[in-house]
């Protein structure tokens, strides 16, 4: 059992990683909403960027965890919008890539850029050996929370109860007579 001040410790880093977590899904709201896209889709753009800016349907949709028709509509709203282009694969023709746009992502990028320069100022302040932890952290956690969230969708039955969606405001209470 690890000493008090460990565990305590372990519960701090719990807490900092959900509210790091939190943040960054707040910031991705606000950026998508000033591009006019849904949160998937600016993530997905970023998943693609991460992977060279090209990957495949099947792989944009292993990487999303979206069914291939979520993916296909995923992909069918960024072609319109002209962030990325399908492709046929060269080497197998029933298989599409899907290409970011460049120029089309430059003004994403633009609105990251002070916020990455904030950070990699902020991360410049620490040793290579402490940022080699840090990377090693958060390499393994966010695999595990990758693997975490496969058991999870595996194990929920098809007859599992739809999420509700709460009354929106000035919803009037059902009375009760």
């Amino acid at each position: 059992m690890p000493k008090r001040s460990s565990k305590q410790l372990v519960e701090r880093v719990g807490v900092a990683v959900r509210r790091m977590g939190a943040q960054s899904v707040l910031t991705s709201d606000v950026i998508a909403t000033v591009f006019g896209l849904h949160k998937t889709d600016l993530e997905s753009l970023d998943l693609i960027y991460l992977r060279g800016g090209a990957c495949s349907a099947g792989e944009l949709s292993t990487a999303t965890g979206l069914s291939s028709g979520s993916t296909t509509a995923l992909i069918d709203r960024l072609v319109a919008a002209g962030y990325v282009v399908r492709e046929t694969d060269p080497h197998d023709r029933r298989r599409q890539i899907v290409r970011l746009q460049a120029e089309a992502i430059s003004p994403i990028k633009a609105v990251y850029a002070p916020m990455q320069a904030a950070m990699n100022k902020l991360w410049s302040s620490y040793s290579d050996q402490e940022l080699a932890v840090v990377e090693e952290f958060i390499t393994r956690s966010t695999q595990l929370q990758a693997e975490c969230l496969e058991r999870i969708r595996t194990s929920i039955p098809d007859h599992s109860p739809k999420r509700r969606t709460p009354p929106g405001p000035g919803a009037s209470a059902r009375r009760v007579r």
